[in-house]
């Protein structure tokens, strides 16, 4: 039960700091993670979403195939918008996601071992015939 109780905590508090993250510490977190992971992960975000760089358009190698996307015709002085508008919507719906997930989980695993630990009580007290 102490263990349970623990992870509950545990549990309750990481979904709570996920639902309590404003914009500003998304992006944050977001520009941390994008500074990160290595090029293939960014170019193949950078093809997803038809952006270059993350918070600035950058005009490093990894974004001549985008550029010639969003500029087919034109290449001089044409760049692609920066992928964080294009993100924003998405990494505060993932937070809010695992936000919930994480709360909806913890009082499911606290109500389902009260209510074992309920049955088995009153099973108890059945079998010794005291209430």
């Amino acid at each position: 039960m102490i263990i349970l109780f623990m992870l509950f905590l545990i549990q309750f508090s990481i979904a709570s700091s996920c639902l309590a993250v404003n914009s500003e510490q998304q992006k944050e977190f977001a520009e941390e993670g994008w500074n990160n992971v290595p090029d293939s992960m960014r170019q193949q975000v950078q093809d997803t979403f038809t952006c270059c760089g993350f918070n600035s358009t950058h005009t490093g190698t990894t974004c001549e195939a985008v550029t010639k996307k969003c500029c087919p015709d034109y290449m001089e002085n044409c760049a692609c918008p920066p992928c964080l508008p294009a993100l924003e919507d998405k990494i505060s719906y993932a937070f809010k996601l695992c936000g919930g997930l994480g709360i909806f989980f913890s009082f499911t695993e606290v109500s389902v071992k009260s209510y074992i630990f309920e049955q088995n009580h009153i099973l108890e007290c059945t079998l010794t015939n005291t209430y």
